[in-house]
């Protein structure tokens, strides 16, 4: 699988423990679903996805034990309009980036039951991906993606302490930096 996730990244998901690698994408969507949750917020009838985002992100955090229900929550997921398929490209600001918010939560969620690397993978890509085109709409380049290699590297380092409430901070600046982005 050719992914953006770096090299030494991909080899420690490979070779570590289950635990490691449901650490690393709880951290990776604790980052990401925020884009999701701040481009959906107030939109008619979606409290309950909502809700299953907050629980989903709380829940991830247990890294020790895969969550009972993480097939359940991927299958409600699936049926969120921005996972659906469709004729076109998503091309507004909003569904971009709640796609990939809700992208990342998919994958987390899958190898948080599998502990699966490829699953890890494409969760730490997929975000990967979501701050690239972040980036690429800010002035001043690249500052969330070297954010989140960095991030991504630290969760797999052993000394996470701080890990959550760096990854917090993260997903506010990524949504504050959306919102800017957005139509006036």
């Amino acid at each position: 699988m050719d992914t953006l996730v770096e090299a030494a990244v991909a080899e420690t998901l490979r070779t570590g423990g289950d635990e490691e690698v449901r650490l690393y994408v709880a951290a990776c969507a604790e980052r990401t679903v925020p884009l999701f949750l701040g481009m959906r917020a107030g939109a008619p009838d979606r409290q309950a996805d909502l809700d299953l985002c907050v629980e989903s992100l709380q829940g991830l955090w247990c890294a020790d034990r895969a969550l009972p229900d993480a097939a359940e929550r991927v299958r409600a997921l699936e049926g969120f309009p921005e996972l659906r398929p469709r004729e076109g490209a998503i091309t507004d600001v909003a569904g971009t980036y709640a796609f990939f918010g809700v992208l990342v939560l998919r994958y987390a969620l899958l190898a948080n039951a599998s502990a699966e690397a490829g699953h890890a993978l494409s969760c730490g890509h997929a975000a990967l991906t979501a701050v690239g085109l972040l980036d690429q709409s800010l002035p001043g380049g690249s500052v969330f993606r070297a954010e989140e290699e960095a991030l991504q590297k630290r969760s797999l380092s052993g000394d996470v302490a701080g890990l959550w409430e760096a990854s917090v901070a993260s997903g506010r600046e990524r949504l504050r930096a959306a919102v800017g982005r957005l139509p006036r």
